[in-house]
């Protein structure tokens, strides 16, 4: 009986890895969508609040928050991509090989 090989799937096959990559970026589209929404969100209540904004406030929002929501996205997205793809597996198989 021929011993049967598991296949996984990792970014080591460049068809998965092309569609992993693709996903991402098809979710980091959806979030920059959103963190502008949220910018704008935000923009109309500080607006709503206090008024007239001086544009050293504007920036900083805008910058604050639209780049804290795509760098939780970003960061979350590959730790996602990274489990989803065995390469956490691969680690912990690499980390047993040398700890042998």
């Amino acid at each position: 009986m021929e011993a049967m090989t598991q296949t996984r799937n990792t970014l080591s096959d460049p068809d998965y890895a092309a569609f992993a990559w693709a996903r991402y970026r098809r979710m980091m589209a959806w979030m920059l969508a959103a963190s502008i929404g949220t910018v704008l969100a935000v923009l109309a209540w500080l607006h709503h609040e206090i008024s007239a904004l001086p544009l050293s406030m504007l920036i900083a929002t805008i910058a604050g928050v639209g780049l804290s929501v795509l760098l939780g996205t970003a960061l979350m997205g590959l730790v996602f991509l990274s489990s989803g793809t065995g390469h956490d597996e691969d680690v912990a198989e690499f980390n047993e090989e040398i700890q042998k």
